[in-house]
């Protein structure tokens, strides 16, 4: 598969990095605005993990300056969307029409009916959606358990996610650009919770606001009315201390079993968390064995995952379009004037 990445910021080196250890992925060109880009030199590029930008080998790649000129290769199989959430839905709407597999960084679109839009404009398997959670390791050991019923059914949820204040990007709370906590952040557990629980039928929800979006905030979901409804809550957000730079985590019960999870990094460089941890009914305990602790692994997942679908194969569940819509709409429940 011959991938063309769009945007050459954090996301696009990290994307463009699992490429290199992908054997069934490689790069065939980027688009950039940035002349010094252009020429390779990612050097400036930062982000809250993995190692920072490098110069590339720019030999034999098709390098543009706007996604319009790298849709003209047509070697290319897929377009790989790493641009700014405002960008996302006219760029997906470019490499759709010109028939090109679709892999966009989450989300799909600032709002679910932009995202509903596209997933219609979509031939079903060719549009994809980047939500990484579910190919980390300890994310994935919940997917998987869910999926073969290991522990029986999933029962109960408690899922957070919290950040320092955002400085590196002043449009974050603008819903015309970034979308704030909810939707740049709490989209990667709504999208979990999708995926363990189903779509819930509406939100409990109490925040804090900035310029009237939710900052900080908990949410209770609430399903069917039946007995053995699920019980699934998430909260987190931007807290004030810069020292606390992220934080997220799990405790999902199954019928047979509890699994926890949680990773905090500070400002210092030292971290703090649960390791992944089994509470088996009958009293015993286990921490499985992860087997990589680089995060850019789990990207090489994700990437060769699309391959499949390129190549054919059935569409993974965590790449799936309508996931990504429902995982928008639950987090639009949550906004204020949404929530029931």
């Amino acid at each position: 598969m011959r991938v063309g990445i769009v945007g050459a910021g954090f996301m696009g080196w990290i994307h463009y990095l699992a490429y290199q250890r992908s054997s069934r992925a490689t790069v065939g060109g980027f688009a950039t605005r940035d002349a010094t880009k252009q020429r390779g030199d990612w050097r400036d590029i930062k982000g809250n993990f993995g190692p920072p930008g490098q110069q590339i080998n720019i030999e034999g790649l098709t390098i543009a300056s706007t996604i319009e000129e790298l849709l003209t290769d047509d070697s290319l199989d897929l377009i790989d969307i790493c641009l700014p959430p405002h960008l996302h839905a006219q760029a997906i709407e470019k490499a759709l029409a010109a028939g090109k597999f679709v892999l966009c960084e989450k989300p799909l679109a600032l709002s679910s009916p932009v995202a509903k839009r596209l997933l219609e404009q979509a031939t079903p398997g060719r549009l994809m959606v980047a939500h990484i959670l579910p190919f980390m390791p300890e994310f994935c050991f919940l997917v998987e358990a869910h999926a073969d019923a290991r522990f029986g059914a999933a029962i109960s949820g408690r899922f957070h996610r919290t950040i320092g204040p955002p400085d590196w990007l002043p449009d974050f709370y603008d819903t015309s650009r970034v979308g704030g906590p909810l939707i740049d952040l709490q989209v990667h557990d709504a999208h979990l919770i999708r995926l363990l629980f189903g779509m819930p039928q509406s939100a409990n929800s109490v925040s804090h606001l900035i310029d009237g979006v939710p900052s900080r905030y908990e949410t209770i979901f609430q399903y069917s009315n039946d007995f053995e409804r699920p019980v699934v809550a998430v909260g987190g957000g931007v807290t004030n201390s810069p020292a606390r730079e992220f934080t997220h985590g799990y405790e999902v019960s199954f019928e047979r079993a509890t699994v926890r999870f949680e990773f905090a990094g500070y400002q210092d460089g030292s971290t703090s968390g649960i390791p992944l941890t089994v509470l088996h009914a009958d009293g015993q305990m286990e921490r499985p064995v992860i087997e990589s602790g680089d995060p850019v692994d789990a990207f090489v997942a994700e990437i060769e995952a699309a391959a499949d679908a390129v190549a054919g194969r059935p569409l993974h569940p965590a790449l799936d379009p309508t996931i990504a819509v429902d995982a928008l709409t639950i987090c639009e429940m949550q906004m204020p004037d949404s929530v029931s």
